[in-house]
């Protein structure tokens, strides 16, 4: 067994611990300055007055970039050129994003996202099967606020390869409803109940005015459809008003809401 000479590896660590040292510090100093010229980019893109779409993405993309210049300085540090380094940079690069092609894909629709702008942040809007208003669109995913205060994190790959319903989109929207009356109920009683709970309603709007039809004639109810138009950022006041007021106005007209029952007839006996 070979001893190590104690002096040869003294002056290794003489040699290296000062590079290994510098190295760590450049690397926790730049990741942290990293992190404020992010923040700081991005509150002046905020007061500059950039879209509320653009800034998070924007600043996201120069925090990488700028921590890839940090490794960059960092190796270099350890003596390795910088031309070998981003050539086997790029090398690895390639292999990964093969490897990795479904988050170049979600990077490219997030582009794709901005430039197209189908929703923008604080859009009420159905994306990826998620149902949520927009918070941030970053370099790989978009970022939604459920109405019950949830984070959701949506791929932009599966935003872009899906249908996107943005409820905001159009500024005022229709608020689909449908109310069911039993078959021994007033249709006409039941429609007037539902306009009047649409006048009183401080969110829905004149133009265009409120209709109510008979949708179907079902199994056990007749099915009563209205669509009230408010403004898009209002639609679940909407929706939730006109539930739960026009279920008190049927109780005190005395319109029966039906719901699954069975009938029996029993014959007499010949």
């Amino acid at each position: 067994m070979e001893w190590i000479d104690t002096a040869e590896l003294a002056k290794m660590l003489t040699a290296y611990a000062p590079k290994v040292a510098g190295a760590l510090l450049t690397l926790l100093i730049g990741f942290w300055m990293v992190g404020r010229v992010a923040r700081l980019i991005r509150k002046t893109m905020e007061k500059s007055k950039i879209d509320d779409s653009v800034a998070p993405f924007l600043s996201s993309l120069i925090s990488v970039g700028l921590k890839i210049l940090v490794l960059l300085t960092v190796a270099r540090m350890f003596g390795i050129e910088t031309t070998s380094f981003v050539a086997i940079f790029t090398a690895l690069a390639f292999a990964i994003g093969t490897a990795l092609q479904g988050g170049l894909g979600h990077f490219a629709s997030g582009v794709l996202v901005l430039i197209f702008k189908p929703y923008k942040v604080g859009d009420l809007v159905v994306v990826g099967g998620q149902q949520g208003r927009v918070k941030e669109i970053q370099v790989f995913n978009t970022v939604l606020a459920t109405l019950d205060n949830k984070r959701i994190i949506v791929p932009n790959g599966l935003v872009t390869s899906n249908i996107i319903t943005n409820i905001s989109g159009q500024g005022t929207i229709g608020v689909e409803l449908t109310f069911s009356i039993s078959y021994t109920s007033n249709i006409d009683k039941a429609r007037e109940i539902i306009l009047e709970v649409g006048k009183t309603c401080p969110y829905i709007l004149d133009d265009p005015a409120q209709g109510v039809v008979v949708a179907s004639l079902a199994n056990n109810s007749v099915d009563l459809a209205t669509r009230p138009f408010c403004q898009s950022e209002h639609y679940w006041e909407t929706y939730f008003y006109m539930n739960e007021n026009v279920k008190k106005a049927f109780d005190r007209e005395g319109i029966s809401i039906p719901f699954p029952q069975l009938d029996v007839h029993v014959r007499p006996e010949a």
